[in-house]
């Protein structure tokens, strides 16, 4: 495919993304449909699509769309075209070289096209692509860093490894990786984390990956992990395990009794396989066949994402005020569920992707007020500024009986 053919496809993809198509669904079946679309052609325009949905508020205002999202009550989302007319002023592209009459490009401009605003004109939340109602949110748990916090996420995030320890060192981790053509730095946010600076895409076709010596991890996630006080020995939950990810970084890190659960069971069934890679034993569980008397249990609760919108950017479009609050509601019923479960002088670590405090502190100190059985060890937010995605982690202590 040219240039231009692949401009016409993302936008064509992304009308139906508008349209309030999930943007995975629409691109797997437009690349089913197109079987002429060689890699190369698939990953432009996954990349036109997914860049225009980090930026969508800032490329509707560069495309003439007025900054529009898909969160406006008008309920007039930008088109396509508009936002790939953003895209390229954005990166400033001459618009004539794509917009005309060569074979597959998009129809050349029109007279309206060709007068555009500049972004320096529009308000805030449209330069930093934020929804108006969810920039409180931010500025609340950010303060001055929530500008900069909010650009890092109008870009793609990196890709992360995590080195399985129980396997290889990090050198012999590098080197595997190498061998592939992959090339790696370490990363401050976890002794365990490395950045793919070159060679990304072939991550999971590798040989350090296909023999378990690594595991996709954002950096963030790693120091989450990082931040529990794992030992031989210990009983451990991972209560809402998703894919085992976190399940399967505790286990390296220590000799421990681990156990997964999560209320939707086909969510875990990848657990296995990676478990098998990795040299890792996880016994996966039903909510009745957990115990009540666990060293640790890791609560990654369901949330908002907001840390990880650099990667999942259509979730920020999609999220509501009633869903935050359906959010917030459910993370409060997970830690009173989970809460008996921790043996006494035993440890509950709560954490998001978020970073509001209505998701993270508030919800922390919500329930210590509910359970004084508990007391907050540590805590600690990371955001994106720091490298890998945003997170948050708190750490609570059972203790031993509470007075009356």
């Amino acid at each position: 495919m040219t240039p231009v053919a692949r401009i016409s496809a993302a936008i064509d993809i992304l009308d139906a993304v508008m349209a309030g198509e999930s943007a995975e669904r629409v691109l797997t079946s437009w690349a089913r449909g197109n079987r002429y679309a060689g890699s190369k052609d698939r990953a432009a325009i996954r990349d036109h699509v997914f860049d225009a949905l980090r930026c969508l508020r800032s490329f509707s205002w560069l495309g003439g769309a007025g900054g529009r999202s898909t969160d406006d009550d008008t309920g007039a989302a930008p088109t396509g075209r508009q936002l790939l007319i953003g895209m390229l002023r954005d990166a400033g592209t001459d618009l004539d070289t794509v917009f005309g009459d060569a074979r597959f490009a998009p129809a050349a401009l029109t007279d309206e096209e060709t007068d555009l605003p500049d972004l320096a004109d529009a308000p805030r939340a449209v330069r930093l692509d934020c929804p108006d109602w969810i920039l409180p949110l931010y500025e609340a748990a950010l303060g001055g860093d929530t500008d900069a916090v909010l650009e890092t996420a109008r870009s793609r995030a990196p890709v992360f490894l995590r080195v399985n320890l129980a396997k290889a060192s990090i050198a012999e981790a590098q080197d595997a990786l190498l061998a592939d053509s992959i090339e790696t730095e370490l990363h401050p946010l976890s002794e365990t984390a490395l950045k793919v600076t070159q060679g990304a895409r072939a991550v999971a076709r590798s040989q350090a990956y296909l023999t378990g010596l690594v595991e996709l991890q954002d950096a963030g996630s790693q120091a989450i992990i990082d931040a529990l006080d794992l030992k031989d020995g210990m009983k451990v939950l991972d209560y809402c395990a998703g894919g085992g990810g976190k399940a399967l970084a505790m286990a390296a890190q220590a000799d421990v009794d681990m156990t997964a659960h999560d209320i939707d069971a086909a969510r875990m069934q990848d657990i296995a396989p990676r478990a098998s890679r990795a040299g890792a034993s996880i016994t996966t569980a039903r909510l009745s066949e957990l115990a009540t008397d666990y060293d640790l249990i890791l609560c990654d609760a369901p949330c908002s994402g907001s840390g990880s919108w650099a990667r999942a950017p259509q979730a920020k479009w999609m999220l509501q005020d009633t869903r935050l609050e359906d959010l917030t509601a459910l993370q409060a019923r997970i830690l009173d569920d989970v809460a008996p479960r921790v043996a006494v002088g035993g440890a509950l670590a709560y954490a998001t992707c978020s970073l509001f405090e209505v998701e993270n502190s508030l919800q922390v100190s919500a329930f210590l007020a509910r359970h004084p059985e508990f007391e907050l060890t540590h805590d600690r937010l990371i955001t994106p500024l720091e490298g890998g995605d945003g997170f948050y982690v708190a750490v609570m202590t059972k203790k031993a009986q509470v007075q009356p």
